[in-house]
């Protein structure tokens, strides 16, 4: 449990937590605005779970490391083109702006996407070729995601004393917070619209790629029957390898999202609770299903800002477990509920 989550708890024991009604009720549209600009990150992250378990069965915990590798990598990826991370902001013009955040983008998508083809085939892939048990694949995915924090931690600061550590890293900032306009009463900044926009585009991209391409039409054939799809033609594993790729860039995406949005610092273990959000996303809005882990994203990130508004800052983190539970225990196949292997061709 976390300290937000601990401090939270011993708040409930003392029974003194006061509910801010009129809080959410004068922010509600700010509330709101932030809350769809948190849950589109989410989304992205949370369609890496829901598209791994629904081809596999398998809950990848260590997705929320590939996220936070995603983040170095787009780090990496600016300095690598000359930037230093710093408090001050780069002015380089929109056009340069724009240009500089989507090689960052592409940086860290194929660096995560090549860490979650890399897991698959380090970790999952022995597991299945001896048939190993769904317990065995869980236990190896938690240590997957410790292995991953602790290279990062130890081992990267020996290759770039500059990166990795106990320290977190601050990002390049590229952008400059800017109002753009008003939507009843909330201020939409130019962060806010550029997270919504990319994720927007992000999802149609994905969308289109498993329902009107052929790797696809094999995704949802692997997912619903593997057996019969194999026996067709569809390689199992080149699909597998492609699903866990489409996560990971999709992690990668959301990293420099989230970067921008939270320039707080990037370190080893900035993938953790992020990570277990976008799970309690995929679940909300049923585990296995695309759409069901964009809306799932959304409405988390709603919910989580009501919840800290309501409740105090410190029951943000809560908000995503007390979802979680809520939704296991009242509707566990989520909001939608239909598997990848059953989604529209």
């Amino acid at each position: 449990m976390t300290s937000t989550a601990l401090a939270g708890a011993v708040q409930l024991a003392s029974g003194s937590i006061d509910f801010n009604y009129h809080g959410v009720i004068d922010n509600f549209w700010r509330l709101t605005v932030d809350g769809v600009t948190y849950g589109s990150i989410y989304a992205l992250v949370a369609v890496g779970y829901t598209l791994v378990y629904g081809v596999l069965r398998l809950i990848n915990f260590a997705h929320s490391e590939i996220f936070m590798l995603g983040m170095f990598g787009q780090l990496i990826g600016l300095m690598l083109f000359g930037f230093v991370a710093n408090p001050d902001v780069y002015t380089q013009g929109i056009v340069l702006t724009v240009i500089y955040l989507a090689l960052a983008m592409i940086i860290g998508m194929l660096v995560s996407g090549g860490a979650a083809v890399g897991l698959e085939r380090v970790a999952y892939r022995p597991l299945r070729k001896r048939g190993a048990k769904p317990l065995s694949f869980l236990i190896t995915a938690i240590g997957m995601s410790f292995v991953i924090q602790e290279f990062v931690h130890f081992i990267l600061p020996k290759i770039n004393p500059k990166l990795g550590g106990t320290n977190a890293q601050q990002p390049v900032k590229l952008v400059e917070p800017s109002v753009q306009f008003s939507f009843f009463g909330a201020d939409i900044d130019n962060i806010k619209v550029l997270i919504v926009l990319a994720a927007i585009a992000l999802a149609i991209v994905t969308e289109v790629l498993i329902n009107r391409t052929k790797f696809g039409r094999g995704i949802r054939a692997v997912a619903q029957d593997p057996d019969t799809a194999t026996l067709m033609g569809v390689s199992r594993e080149r699909v597998i390898m492609l699903t866990f790729f489409i996560g990971g860039v999709l992690a990668g995406a959301a990293a420099l999202l989230y970067a921008i949005k939270i320039p707080q610092g990037i370190i080893y273990s900035g993938g953790f609770i992020l990570g277990i959000k976008a799970f309690s996303a995929a679940v909300l809005g049923g585990i296995g299903n695309l759409r069901g882990a964009l809306l799932g994203g959304i409405l988390l990130g709603v919910v989580e800002q009501y919840g800290q508004s309501l409740l105090g800052s410190e029951w943000r983190d809560v908000v995503a477990f007390v979802v979680l539970v809520l939704v296991l225990m009242v509707r566990p196949t989520g909001i939608l509920g239909e598997s990848l292997g059953r989604a529209r061709a």
